[in-house]
């Protein structure tokens, strides 16, 4: 693990996916260090310090992972990036966390790849560096040897992927569940919840929200709702768009969205199928949704995950 100036603490806990990992396979398969390009005392955004290990210190390693702030780090001195470059080069791989994807385009090792950062700075990124396709609604995006990540708690995801990849799936469920991780996510996935977007404050109405989610098969009428809400159809609306800006309609067809492309990237669903369980009841009406949604139709955006 690679440290700059500013690092983001929470970037630090991705240790615990291979630490955990150790512990499911009863040996230690893997052993971390923290460096930094100067060594010694490295300050987080926070305020807290961690020591490290000059990086020109480091040998041969396996996994190179580059950590940054809440903000794109700095441009990085020739000595550091040509370090890294060399580093990568004998390395089996190398990951970007969050802002730390900076880094790697500073290096110029995400050059003719996709790549991946928090949302708020892909913009930045795609200025930065031309030469990158950057995809800015992705959790995380694994370009043969080189690795990139979402914003913060998408590092975790990252991690856990990479312990799938080195000891299988079931070893990476396990350390997902002592993580205690709710839904372990694919790095396909978008980085925006719907729900979490929506943002209710009221507990009737996020408790109406969440009935939703777990209903889409179902028709969710605005009266159905309402009814979970212990409100009238007309104090639930009113409400509902008092507090989200959507009318309910419109939320459940996000939402409805969400979870739709959700598993066409990651299961082999039937179309007709995945808009059965999803509540758009045939493959047409899921298709103009998409269009008005994405642009594009449901067999690309399969097309697009299977290729990536």
């Amino acid at each position: 693990m690679v440290l700059t100036p500013g690092f983001q603490f929470l970037a630090l806990g991705v240790q615990a996916a291979f630490e955990l990992a150790n512990v499911v396979q009863g040996e230690a398969y893997y052993t971390l260090s923290i460096t930094s390009p100067q060594g010694g005392e490295v300050q987080s955004s926070s305020g807290f310090s961690v020591p490290t290990q000059p990086l020109a210190e480091v040998g041969q390693v396996d996994t190179l992972l580059l950590l940054a702030g809440l903000e794109p780090p700095p441009v990085q001195d020739a000595a550091t990036l040509e370090h890294l470059r060399e580093m990568a080069k004998s390395a089996r791989r190398v990951a970007g966390l969050c802002t730390g994807a900076f880094l790697l385009g500073q290096a110029g090792l995400l050059d003719g790849r996709r790549a991946t950062t928090h949302w708020a700075y892909a913009r930045q990124m795609r200025d930065a560096f031309p030469n990158v396709q950057v995809e800015e609604d992705r959790i995380f995006i694994n370009e043969g040897p080189v690795w990139t990540s979402a914003g913060l708690t998408a590092g975790l995801d990252l991690a856990v992927a990479l312990v799938e990849k080195d000891l299988g799936r079931e070893v990476a469920g396990s350390v997902a569940r002592r993580l205690v991780m709710h839904h372990r996510r694919a790095g396909g996935q978008t980085q925006h919840s719907e729900l979490l977007e929506l943002a209710p404050s009221s507990d009737r109405i996020q408790k109406a929200l969440i009935h939703a989610r777990a209903n889409l098969a179902h028709p969710l009428t605005v009266e159905e709702l309402a009814e979970v809400a212990a409100l009238s159809p007309r104090q639930f609306s009113r409400a509902f768009r008092a507090e989200t800006g959507q009318t309910p309609a419109k939320a459940v067809e996000q939402i409805r969205l969400e979870a739709a492309r959700l598993m066409i990237e990651e299961t082999r669903h039937g179309l007709d199928q995945v808009a059965r369980e999803t509540g758009f009841v045939d493959l047409r009406r899921m298709r103009e949704a998409f269009m008005r949604q994405y642009g594009q139709p449901p067999q690309t955006i399969r097309r697009l995950a299977r290729a990536a």
